[in-house]
């Protein structure tokens, strides 16, 4: 039995629910699925109180911007001097072709872009821009810069201990660096970071159904109906059908394993990019002279927020957390994909990783707010969010541009179901052991989360997924903080080989 056959299964069983003819699938899931994302949100999100200020801050926000600043200082502002060098890495000019792996460094940095460059830019950024004010896009571009370091740092430890396989197959991730890599450092934390690799395993599976799928056809859904009639829309309803669609395309993709799912990634995250930056660069030439007022807003309300959010600290808080939740730096998920590249050197591969929260956080989101902030989508009201905030301040340019970010939203949504659900089997299969039957067994349960996104709200959806995904920065940051010199002693060879010439170049 296979995923497509199964969802076929999936889809008869939901048309034939006695609760559909009485209140609706998408309400029922609604009704079951609600209290209990709000209750794990409460439990993670605890805050850290602070003088003088009505909110705290987030521990687990708190938790990524001091690894960001504390990598970065420590490998010297790697994030900055190696992108040049990164970039021909990611060419290939320095790959091996015999090298163990499954895929490219281009082809393992699609598909973590699209696990990255996702809703989370689109609906995510309009989430905090409408909430915090421009002033919160200061704060996403400065933590995105700083976690390109993050990045680095868990992505070279999950090349360097994965597991290799006679088969051609790799698995990596934290999951592994966080068991293997503390017990060979360590050995007195042998145990220790094996429950760590457990706990993390544990939050990425939730990760995976709550940000990797049911937040991703939540808002792709959302932006579906809003382009066909909003509230008035013939859909309205039927959220679950359109999630038996999009779980039967999943499904034809993600049985292929993670070459099918870097085959599809490497032409989708290219071209949904280009649709997206161009489409928004476009509007923004065309408001050009607003661009200065824009930037003056931005500066003026990341630092004299007044009356917004609890003022600069909560608008400084409410911009780290949309980027953590944007690039995931610090939480361990890219690891995963990064892990599955050809390469013989660890550190390569971390260096391609600066790119990610670059373009994810760096690029994309702040032309997602440079859009929404110039065509004065904000001043029109607060009555709408996420991804229909974006959709507006498209439509301003030409009333079309709303079906331009359908195709977008869509496409990002697959692409990120797709490389989320690689990372949730990944997890999966650590705690249960590889095998066929029990990837099919896990595949299963991410289509079946596809169906459940598409059919609640949008508070619960975004509850869930934040909490899963960040609550995976707990045991993974511990151990990257004690393996980080283990990272420090390669990078030092790697790049004093890099400057001495002594590298050997394949193009």
């Amino acid at each position: 039995m296979n995923p497509f056959r199964c969802s076929l299964a999936l889809f008869a069983l939901l048309a034939s629910m006695p609760a559909f003819a009485q209140e609706g699938v998408d309400s029922l899931i609604d009704r079951i699925v609600t209290p209990l994302s709000d209750g794990l949100s409460a439990m993670i999100f605890w805050e850290i109180p602070l003088p003088g200020v009505e909110q705290g801050i987030p521990f687990i926000v708190a938790w990524l911007v001091v690894a960001a600043l504390v990598f970065t200082f420590y490998f010297g502002f790697i994030n900055l001097r190696a992108m040049k060098h990164a970039f021909r890495l990611v060419r290939g000019d320095y790959t091996p072709p015999d090298a163990a792996g499954e895929v490219t460094h281009f082809q393992a940095l699609a598909t973590a872009l699209s696990g990255t460059v996702g809703l989370g830019n689109i609906a995510g950024v309009a989430l905090a821009v409408s909430i915090g004010g421009p002033g919160a896009t200061f704060w996403m571009v400065l933590a995105g810069l700083f976690s390109m370091s993050t990045k680095f740092v868990e992505c070279t430890l999950g090349v360097k201990y994965r597991n290799e396989y006679a088969d051609g197959t790799v698995s990596g991730g934290p999951m592994y660096y966080l068991s293997k890599g503390l017990a060979a450092e360590y050995p007195r934390l042998k145990v220790f970071g094996r429950v760590l690799a457990v706990i993390f395993a544990v939050f990425c599976i939730g990760g995976a159904l709550g940000a990797g799928a049911m937040f991703q056809t939540n808002q792709a859904f959302s932006q579906l109906v809003n382009v066909t009639g909003g509230e008035n829309s013939v859909l309205n309803g039927f959220g679950w059908l359109f999630g038996l669609v999009i779980a039967v395309l999943v499904g034809l993709v993600i049985i292929g394993g993670i070459k099918s799912i870097a085959r599809v990634t490497e032409k989708v995250v290219p071209l949904m990019a280009v649709l997206y930056v161009s489409s928004g660069l476009l509007i923004i030439g065309m408001n050009v002279e607003q661009l200065p007022a824009a930037f003056a807003a931005i500066i003026h309300g990341a630092f004299d927020p007044e009356g917004i959010y609890g003022g600069f600290i909560g608008v400084l808080i409410l911009g780290f957390r949309r980027a953590a939740f944007s690039n995931e730096a610090g939480v361990g998920s890219a690891a995963i994909a990064h892990s599955a590249v050809r390469t013989d050197k660890p550190v390569t591969e971390g260096l391609v990783a600066l790119y990610e929260p670059f373009i994810d956080t760096v690029v994309v989101c702040t032309i997602t707010a440079l859009v929404i902030i110039i065509t004065g989508s904000l001043a029109e009201g607060s009555n709408i969010e996420g991804v229909a905030l974006t959709s507006r301040a498209f439509a301003e340019a030409f009333d079309w541009f709303p079906i331009v970010l359908l195709v977008a939203v869509l496409m990002f949504a697959f692409s990120t179901t797709i490389s989320w659900s690689y990372y949730g089997l990944k997890s999966f299969t650590y705690l249960f052991g590889e095998g066929q039957s029990k990837e099919v067994v896990f595949k299963l349960i991410v289509l079946g989360a596809v169906v459940v996104g598409s059919s609640i709200n949008l508070a619960s959806v975004m509850n869930f997924a934040d909490a899963m995904i960040l609550a995976m920065a707990l045991p993974n940051l511990i151990g990257v903080y004690l393996l980080a010199p283990v990272v420090k002693r390669e990078l030092k060879v790697y790049w004093d080989d890099y400057k001495a010439g002594r590298l050997k170049t394949y193009r």
